[in-house]
């Protein structure tokens, strides 16, 4: 009797181990398919084009937390590797990487951790006090991400025998980007303190 009740606990706990890492697989194939839709809505201007990119992954990393968030970001990076139209302006392949830009790719796995492990963190139950550490705090994983992306654009200008200042890879990687990117964070900090409640993680 007692073999019986432990099989069928068993049986049970591996039901429930399956239907979990199930719905992780969705979760993340669904931000995948997010940030993809995200980086295809852009705005072209200077260097970089204006995209919804970041947005898609503060919200994957805020919704999944940072490993999920983190794994969903580097799927998205990788199949755009491996040559899957998704990133902006429906292209892909590894030669995004040796662009003046492609920092700005790799840098999306730093906001990821940077939002992530926020989002983790954060416990306070009140909506808007949420809402606002989470846009601090996705507000500092996108810095990461220019600070990353910006040396990545200065080196490869300079390997080109190029000559660019920092505040002119600032002009024209980082400023006209700001308020867009201010924009976002609020808007998907909103967003994030409305649907995180609803996510079986």
């Amino acid at each position: 009797m007692e073999e019986k009740e432990q099989t069928k606990e068993k049986a049970a706990r591996g039901k429930r181990m399956a239907k979990s890492a199930a719905r992780e697989i969705c979760y993340t194939a669904m931000f995948v398919a997010i940030i993809t839709v995200c980086a295809w809505i852009s705005i072209p201007i200077g260097e970089i084009p204006i995209t919804l990119q970041t947005m898609g992954v503060c919200l994957a990393a805020a919704l999944l937390g940072w490993k999920r968030g983190a794994i969903a970001t580097a799927v998205y990076i990788l199949l755009g590797l491996c040559g899957v139209p998704v990133f902006t302006g429906f292209t892909g392949g590894v030669a995004k990487l040796v662009l003046p830009t492609g920092g700005y790719i790799v840098g999306f796995l730093f906001t990821a951790l940077i939002v992530g492990a926020a989002s983790d963190s954060i416990k306070i139950k009140n909506v808007l006090a949420r809402m606002a550490l989470l846009a601090a705090a996705m507000a500092v994983g996108i810095a990461v991400c220019y600070a990353f992306g910006t040396a990545w654009f200065m080196a490869l200008y300079a390997r080109a025998e190029k000559s660019i200042t920092l505040a002119g890879a600032l002009s024209l990687c980082v400023v006209p980007y700001l308020l867009p990117d201010l924009v976002k964070v609020v808007f998907a900090a909103a967003l994030v303190a409305k649907l995180k409640k609803y996510m079986k993680i």
